[in-house]
């Protein structure tokens, strides 16, 4: 049985371990113990059968020969115990060589062989914010050359209030659900010749897409195990390197300090994307379901999961806010605030931007079937000119509609009908994430309706 199908099965069990780092969440506030689709494929094999089964064919990793890891890593980088002064290490470090990442990953991805290993003696982060999520390095596997099939296929299976990350770049339009993507978090993928990243983490309920291309090196993205204020921490298997997935920057390894290019892409319900990429490509469910939700009633907690820090309290954690962050700016509009007001248009390092809003989306965190779930909407941001011409907005009668030309908009910035029906509103880099995890990571932002 392949090892990352067994820990996608573990995963509810993974969850009651979080004692062992100190952030046992109240038994009515942790993530629900729904099994993923990739337990159900086994369900003929016994419950301790799985567990053993497990056990054996991931123990070399978990029963690793006893080792030095610090010495030997810190020997390996040229520099001193690169976790002096680190009160509590919550993470595995033995785990972080070729010969011993190759043992529980896919093969081929590292050379066990090449000597390869985590320099940890570059970090630009408190090793003490780091901490293990539970399954070792590619536990939870990511998608590698995923499949996809049509949108009249994926009707099939998604209900129109299905939530998926939309991705369009050039004349292109792919939709990866969220059902999928809270179990794989990361897809490796490619889109009108580039390849991307697209990601998303559920205890963040951050859906973010990359280029994953570095100085003309295509990078290859996998789940470490490890998280930071909650959030999905990824790795590479060029250097072994560890990138925060909510900024897209290299915090461990010989990467630290890179920048991965984020991509203009939205969180939205499956009935907005069928409407606007009628031609557009869906990542496939190769006929598992992906209706259930492993996460059930997270987005309702007051404590989020394995999040070390106090949330912010401006706002409720786990409320969606629509984040945007450039320089030295940073400012959240939530999205209860944006659906009362429908559109908002505002002012952001001098230039005009406008927010619309469109029912409809359920939320991929609330009941164990995201069909099921509660509505919670979608929200996207752009630059209000089209052609060079400025345009102001408002919300009659259901539709978003330019002031100027009467010409009806949708959540994506398209004119759909009027004097500029195809015409595209350039979109503004921006991300629906939950609260805690956006101050965590933005501690100086402002909100949108509490200045």
């Amino acid at each position: 049985m392949p090892k990352s199908l067994l820990w996608m099965g573990l995963l509810p069990l993974i969850f009651g371990m979080v004692a062992a780092c100190g952030a046992t969440p109240p038994a009515n506030e942790r993530p629900g113990s729904s099994e993923p689709e990739a337990a159900a494929e086994h369900a003929s094999v016994s419950p301790e059968a799985e567990v053993a089964e497990a056990a054996s064919d991931t123990g070399s990793v978990v029963q690793a020969e006893p080792t030095a890891p610090v010495a030997a890593l810190a020997a390996a980088a040229n520099c001193d115990n690169p976790f002096a002064g680190v009160e509590n290490l919550r993470f595995t470090t033995d785990i972080w060589t070729a010969a011993q990442i190759s043992r529980v990953v896919s093969p081929g991805l590292v050379d066990p062989n090449s000597g390869l290993a985590t320099n940890f003696c570059k970090h630009s982060i408190d090793y003490n914010e780091v901490l293990s999520g539970g399954p070792p390095p590619d536990g939870i596997p990511p998608l590698d050359n995923p499949s996809f099939e049509s949108v009249a296929e994926a009707d099939e299976w998604l209900d129109d209030r299905s939530p998926l990350i939309a991705l369009t770049v050039g004349d292109e339009a792919k939709a990866y659900p969220l059902g999928i993507l809270t179990r794989h978090e990361i897809a490796n993928d490619e889109i009108a010749g580039l390849p991307v990243a697209v990601t998303f983490c559920p205890l963040c309920n951050a859906g973010i897409v990359f280029k994953r291309e570095v100085e003309g090196e295509v990078l290859r993205f996998g789940v470490s195990g490890n998280l930071r204020n909650s959030d999905l921490i990824m790795w590479d298997n060029q250097t072994l390197s560890w990138w925060q997935q909510f900024t897209g920057e290299a915090i461990v390894g010989e990467a630290t300090g890179t920048q991965l290019e984020m991509l203009p892409a939205q969180l939205v319900a499956w009935k907005d994307f069928k409407a606007a990429h009628p031609d557009g490509l869906v990542l496939s469910s190769n006929g598992r379901n992906y209706d259930a939700n492993p996460y059930t009633g997270y987005d309702s907690t007051t404590r989020p999961f394995l999040f070390l820090g106090t949330p912010d309290d401006r706002l409720p954690a786990t409320e969606r806010v629509l984040g945007y962050f450039r320089g030295e700016v940073a400012k959240a509009y939530p999205l209860p605030l944006i659906e009362a007001e429908k559109v908002i248009e505002d002012t952001l390092d001098g230039r005009r931007v406008v927010i619309f809003f469109e029912p409809g989306q359920a939320s991929a965190l609330d009941q164990s079937v995201i069909s099921s779930s509660k509505e919670v909407g979608s929200a996207g941001m752009f630059i209000p000119q089209a052609n060079g011409r400025p345009l102001s907005f408002t919300y009659r009668d259901g539709t978003i509609m330019d002031n100027e030309t009467g010409s009806q908009w949708d959540i994506f910035g398209r004119a759909v009908s009027g004097e500029l029906a195809g015409t595209e509103l350039e979109p503004v880099l921006s991300h629906t994430h939950f609260w805690f995890a956006w101050a965590a990571f933005r501690p100086d932002t402002a909100i949108y309706g509490g200045e």
